[in-house]
C-alpha cells in the first residue's frame, strides 16, 4: 500500500494556448483531510478530472492510490468515493432503491455509517431523489460515498449552492462520521470558513502550480496585517517587502504581507509611520490576499 493517495510528476494539461496545469509535482500523504483551494482557473477541476481518469494529461503522470489514473479498473474506482457540487443522482429512483444498489455494489458497505450520516437530514426511504432539496441530496450523496468504505473520498465543492443550515448539516455529518483510519479526504472549496473547520492540510494551487502545502495554522502564521499612519501617499508598493495587498482607508495605510516578522514594524517606522498597529489575520484574509497577489502576476508558461 502506497503512503501517498495522490502523486503527480511534471503533470501538465493544455487547452489550446492555455496551460491549465503546469509541471505540477504534488504528493498528498495518506490519512486526514486535505483541502485544495485556488482561484477560478487555478487548475483544480482539471486536476480532479485527470486523477479520476476522465481526462488525459498533456504531459507528465498522475497516480491515485498508487495506480496510474489513466488505467483505473472498476475495483480501483470502488476504492474512491466522489461527491461533486451537482450531487447528481437519478431523480426517478427512490432513496431506498439507490441505497440497495450501493449495498450490493460495494463489499465494504457500512449500514451504520450510512444511517449515522443520513441521520443529519430528514430523508425518508420512500422519497424519490427528485423530491429532495439540494441540501438533502448533498447529505444523501455524502452518506452513500462514506458508507461504501472508500480509501479516498474526493469532495469537489460539495456545499456550493447550499443554504447556511444545509452547509452546517453537511459539515457536521462529515466531521462526526467516524471515518475509518485508512480513509483520506480531499476537500475542494472556496469557503474558507469550511476549510478552517475541517482541514488538517492546506494545498493552494494557482496558475496550475503548487503554491503552498502546510497545516492551515502554519500558513496563517506566515501572513501579517499592519495598519500604519504614514504621511502623504505612503510607500511605493514596490519597496514593501512581502507585500500581498495594500489599501488606504480613512487616511491610514493597510498592509497585508507574507513572511515578515516584527522587523516589518521597524521598516514602517523608518519609512515615517507615525503610528503602527499589528492586527490578527484569519484564514480567509490570508488565502484571498495570497491568491490575489499570485493571480495578478502569473508565471510564464
Amino acid at each position: 500500500m502506497s503512503d501517498l493517495v495522490i502523486e503527480t510528476r511534471d503533470l501538465s494539461k493544455r487547452y489550446g494556448s492555455k496551460l491549465a496545469l503546469r509541471h505540477l509535482d504534488l504528493q498528498v500523504p495518506r490519512g486526514r483531510i486535505h483541502a485544495i483551494v485556488g482561484a477560478n482557473g487555478a487548475g483544480k477541476s482539471t486536476l480532479f478530472r485527470i486523477l479520476l481518469g476522465f481526462l488525459p494529461p498533456t504531459a507528465g503522470e498522475a497516480r491515485i492510490l498508487g495506480r496510474d489514473s489513466q488505467r483505473l479498473t472498476p475495483q480501483d474506482r470502488g476504492r474512491i468515493g466522489f461527491v461533486n457540487e451537482e450531487h447528481t443522482l437519478p431523480g426517478w429512483m427512490s432513496v431506498q432503491a439507490i441505497t440497495r444498489a450501493h449495498q450490493r455494489l460495494y463489499p465494504r458497505w457500512s449500514q451504520r455509517l450510512f444511517d449515522d450520516v443520513l441521520g443529519h437530514y430528514h430523508v425518508l426511504p420512500a422519497q424519490q431523489v427528485s423530491q429532495l432539496s439540494r441540501g438533502e441530496r448533498a447529505g444523501f450523496n455524502l452518506a452513500l460515498a462514506l458508507a461504501q468504505g472508500p480509501e479516498l473520498l474526493v469532495l469537489d465543492e460539495p456545499t456550493l449552492g447550499l443554504d447556511v443550515v444545509a452547509k452546517r448539516a453537511f459539515l457536521e455529518a462529515l466531521m462526526y462520521s467516524n471515518l475509518s483510519d485508512d480513509c483520506t479526504v480531499i476537500y475542494c472549496s472556496h469557503q474558507m470558513d469550511e476549510i478552517e473547520r475541517v482541514a488538517d492540510n492546506l494545498i493552494i494551487l494557482e496558475q496550475g502550480e503548487l503554491r503552498n502545502m502546510s497545516p492551515p495554522e502554519e500558513f496563517v502564521a506566515r501572513v501579517t496585517y499592519w495598519v500604519a499612519d504614514i504621511p502623504f501617499k505612503g510607500l511605493d508598493p514596490r519597496t514593501v517587502p512581502g507585500l500581498l495587498q495594500v489599501q488606504r482607508i480613512d487616511g491610514l495605510h493597510h498592509y497585508l504581507v507574507l513572511d515578515q516578522d516584527e522587523s516589518f514594524g521597524d521598516f514602517l517606522h523608518a519609512a515615517g509611520a507615525r503610528s503602527i498597529n499589528a492586527m490578527p489575520v484569519g484564514l480567509d484574509r490570508a488565502v484571498n490576499g495570497f491568491l490575489a497577489k499570485n493571480h495578478a502576476a502569473p508565471s510564464a508558461a
